[in-house]
């Protein structure tokens, strides 16, 4: 089966923008003659780290650029002199002069920490890069800026920080998911050094997996997602790990209220090798075993929680052109639960690894690329024991893949990127066995699920005049599924005697074609520099999906699970129109930004009503789902202070997020659970002094969609249920406020030296600090779910909604150290 998916007349007219754009960036080298290039790396002096964002300028053209995600940049100008200014804040300037600039120049540099420079230095002729791009919907989060952040437990966590921007939501406490301009939690493509992370929670959405020591950098797009990412609808959280200190080891680490984490990088051969090794483990269950021994009323033999994160990153600079990185993860949840009197056990581990092989190279001065090789494997197993049966499920998706990513710099107004991506899936869905003693029950064949996942893109970005800024690209996806697969058919027929139903198998061989699917996602975002100070964009992006997320309960859970697109589950697609507005105003000191969408989704999917997880035993899981489409749309609102000693923001959103399925809800449409039409998000840091600093948060959101029901009454002896419509009730509102101080230790001490009789500062080899965390501090009892209870009342019963909530105030206090 071969399908070409469709374009909307949208899309059509977005493709042929793109392509006559493309086609004009090809040619565009052609126009410039008796220029030459200045490119580099630009690395942090202190530990040899790749610096992001670094403005590369010259004075004499006022042209320039910014560092790539590697550090790397390349500026092409005309014959003459010329001098280049490298620039960051928090680091001192470094200049560059050429006399007579007559051939390309490869300039390595490093930049040396300084006096925090609170300049906003402009790009490109005198222009502020949030106004400047025309990035939509993308947010770079500063790690330093996330550690301020109060969170639960005193857990620095990344995932939760990203919900506080307006446009991606939480789903609440206990929800491993989050959400962004009403797409599913499926729908985010989440990246550790460019390979997937299926599952990016801890404790069931409590924290995220990532350790915020190892990580460098964070960076998530809602809407006009560049060419170079493609498998999902949503947005894109892509996150970068440190590489290891090059110049001398250092340590960090911290002891919290329920986990403790340890990093430590250094030198393997200076300025040339270096690794980080990062762990973190929660001790929750060795705290209450060690509590049960002095209580002998409290059995916990055999139960217990854990989770635990390993991050490792090695790399090796084989030139001034070349290097190798080689990075690992390792996480995992486990639960143990053990009833003596009832003879019961269960256990519950699940988790990620992940593997990444970089290679790195500076071809020409003009050209970058990277090639990729990665692996992640995410796994959950459920193993139920009563007595001598045993019941358990596995499930969980495995990938090989790879990349190569190309950078090429024509002229200092194109920036042209290409290149190729191809995954290799496996799908593991619901596969069960059970036993009982030395009997096992035949549940039918363990399924396995088989595809192969290849895309092209080609992307350039460039001006067209000093007002007019256009990023267009195109993204070309193929996706097989193959064999081995058994296709179970149903056929109803209808006779005399009755109806009946009746099951066909239609085998397929390993690696013979079962379907296949291939498409055209264009990409166009645009920037109009109104002033110097604000401007107007839009974009138009077309997504497709290949892979799905399938939930039989209300909320994002590791129990879910992943499936390819099969000849009956379609691709899922999108089709997202934004537009903006960005102001910059007080000498910089404050972004703002005002943006509206509309998405439109296809091929949306839902188990049917009614279904039950042991329907998918000795069945396609497919055959349990109905397919319909969905719709949202919104306006988001940003202030952000950058500068000063209060930094932080406020985001508000407005949204609406509904589906349509002709089986469900009788064919109307109805929200989604995850649909909030207001989401507000208030987030300040204070800075004191160098030792002292303060965190607050408030959060105000709609309350869930879920559904009740609205009738009930007794039938032989029973009480039925009768539901209203779907994601017709809403929970109350949730909101919360949340406190931090962080207390440092001094970093530096006094010493005299009898010899100049003078004294000495010099920083310490050990600092320690303090964190000290309120969650929710005014005491919110957020709804968590709601279930009902019968209760007799003047002879009779009387059936009332009860509210769970998760998290009362919670303080916390964490120890942390550096050396």
């Amino acid at each position: 089966m071969i399908a070409a998916l469709p374009l909307t007349p949208q899309m059509k007219l977005t493709l042929r923008l793109s392509l006559l754009i493309l086609s004009f960036g090809l040619f565009a080298p052609i126009l410039y003659a008796q220029e030459y290039t200045i490119s580099g790396e630009v690395r942090d002096e202190a530990n040899g780290e790749s610096m992001i964002g670094v403005i590369v300028i010259d004075l004499a053209t006022n042209k320039g650029t910014v560092t790539n995600t590697y550090g790397y940049y390349s500026l092409t100008l005309p014959q003459g002199k010329h001098q280049i200014e490298y620039r960051s804040i928090g680091y001192e300037v470094f200049s560059q002069e050429f006399a007579n600039l007559n051939s390309n120049a490869r300039i390595n540099i490093e930049l040396q920490p300084g006096t925090r420079d609170m300049r906003v230095i402009d790009v490109i002729g005198d222009k502020k890069e949030n106004v400047n791009s025309t990035d939509m919907g993308r947010i770079e989060i500063p790690i330093d800026q996330i550690k301020k952040i109060p969170v639960i437990f005193g857990e620095v966590d990344v995932l939760k920080t990203i919900t506080l921007l307006p446009g991606v939501r939480s789903s609440g406490e206990g929800n491993a998911g989050f959400y962004v301009r009403g797409g599913g939690a499926d729908q985010n493509l989440v990246l550790l050094d460019n390979t997937p992370v299926y599952n990016a929670s801890h404790l069931f959405g409590f924290f995220s997996v990532f350790n915020a020591d190892a990580v460098k950098n964070i960076e998530i797009t809602k809407g006009g997602v560049p060419a170079q990412y493609g498998g999902r609808l949503s947005s894109v959280l892509d996150i970068n790990l440190k590489e290891g200190n090059s110049k001398s080891v250092h340590g960090a680490g911290g002891i919290g209220s329920i986990s403790s984490r340890f990093t430590v990088e250094g030198p393997i051969k200076k300025d040339t090798s270096s690794f980080i090794i990062s762990g973190r483990r929660t001790y929750v269950d060795i705290l209450l075993k060690a509590a049960a021994k002095n209580n002998p009323n409290l059995n916990l033999d055999g139960t217990g929680y854990y989770f635990y994160d390993l991050n490792t990153k090695f790399n090796y600079r084989l030139s001034e052109h070349d290097q190798i990185f080689v990075s690992a993860y390792l996480g995992r949840d486990v639960f143990n639960f053990s009833s003596a009197q009832g003879g019961f056990s269960t256990k519950i581990p699940w988790g990620n690894a992940t593997a990444t092989l970089r290679y790195k190279r500076s071809a020409r001065e003009k050209l970058f690329w990277n090639a990729i090789l990665h692996f992640t494997d995410y796994k959950f197993q459920f193993e139920g024991q009563q007595e001598s049966f045993t019941f358990g499920l596995k499930s969980g998706i495995r990938d090989y893949g790879g990349k190569i990513q190309w950078s090429y710099f024509p002229n200092e107004l194109h920036r042209i990127k290409f290149g190729t991506d191809y995954t290799f899936h496996t799908f593991t869905p619901n596969n069960t066995y059970a036993t009982s003693g030395d009997v096992n029950f035949d549940l039918g064949p363990q399924m396995k699920l088989y595809s192969h996942d290849v895309a092209a893109y080609f992307t350039d970005e460039f001006d067209i005049n000093e007002k007019w800024r256009i990023h267009a690209g195109l993204r070309i996806p193929l996706f097989i599924h193959v064999g081995p697969f058994t296709r179970y058919t149903y056929l109803s027929s209808t006779s005399a005697v009755g109806s009946a139903t009746t099951t066909t198998a239609t085998e397929y061989g390993k690696g013979e074609k079962v379907s296949q699917y291939v498409g055209l996602e264009p990409r166009i975002n645009a920037r109009y520099e109104i002033d110097n100070s604000s401007s107007f964009k839009f974009g138009l992006t077309r997504n497709l999906q290949f892979i799905h997320l399938t939930s039989l309960s209300p909320s994002s859970l590791p129990t879910d699970v992943w499936l390819p697109s099969t000849d009956r589950l379609k691709p899922q697609i999108a089709s997202q129109a934004s537009a903006g507005y960005f102001r910059n105003f007080l000498n910089d000191k404050w972004e703002s930004s005002v943006e509206v969408y509309y998405k439109n989704m296809r091929n949306q999917s839902e188990y049917k009503e009614g279904s039950s997880p042991d329907q998918t035993v000795g069945d396609n899981i497919d055959n349990l789902l109905v397919f319909g489409r969905g719709y949202s749309y919104g306006a988001e609102f940003f202030l952000k202070r950058r500068t000063g000693k209060l930094t932080g923001w406020i985001g508000y959103t407005w949204a609406k997020t509904m589906r349509v399925f002709e089986t469900i809800n009788e064919g109307r449409a109805f929200p989604t659970r995850w649909d909030r039409r207001h989401d507000a998000n208030l987030v300040l840091t204070y800075q004191l002094n160098d030792r002292v600093d303060f965190g607050f948060v408030f959060v105000y959101a709609t309350g869930n969609a879920i559904t009740l029901p609205v009738a009930r009454y007794f039938f032989e002896g029973n009480i039925v249920d009768i539901y209203g419509e779907r994601n017709s009730f809403r929970m109350a509102p949730y909101h919360r406020a949340d406190f931090s101080v962080n207390v440092k230790g001094k970093a530096t001490r006094t010493k005299y030296d009898a010899l100049t009789n003078t004294e000495i500062i010099e920083k310490k080899k050990f600092i320690s600090s303090w964190n000290f965390s309120v969650y929710n501090f005014y005491n919110r009892m957020n709804p968590y779910f709601i279930y009902f209870g019968a209760e007799q009342v003047n002879g009779g019963f009387q059936i009332t909604a009860r509210q769970v909530s998760l998290f009362p105030i919670l303080p916390s206090v964490t120890w942390n150290f550096e050396f």
